[in-house]
């Protein structure tokens, strides 16, 4: 189990997520991409590493859109846990976007 943060913790944690934000006891980001396979690529991936971490997001798509959802239900809020994932959920989107896929995704790795 990880403690839940505090609120001074949260705000230092966001500050490692600038495109994520604060929705009550959650972390949010919605990611966009060029089309519906861009976005179900990133989805697929987001699924990878979030069972890699046992740690999942709501996750909800639309079209080109995909909306994440953070938080630690165990804990009653957000964990460290949460950023961790969300700063590997940028990264994939970054990926993604640039047509590119993250190195744990390559072929041969």
């Amino acid at each position: 189990m990880m403690p839940k943060l505090t609120e001074t913790q949260i705000a230092d944690q966001l500050a490692t997520v600038p495109m994520w934000k604060l929705k009550e006891t959650a972390i949010v980001r919605q990611f966009q991409f060029k089309d519906f396979p861009g976005s179900i690529q990133f989805v697929n991936q987001v699924a990878e590493a979030a069972e890699a971490a046992r740690h999942h997001p709501d996750i909800d798509i639309r079209w080109n859109k995909v909306h994440l959802v953070l938080t630690t239900h165990d804990e009653g809020g957000l964990t460290i846990k949460d950023f961790k994932l969300a700063r590997s959920f940028d990264t994939i989107a970054d990926c993604v976007a640039s047509d590119d896929s993250p190195p744990s995704q390559r072929k041969g790795n």
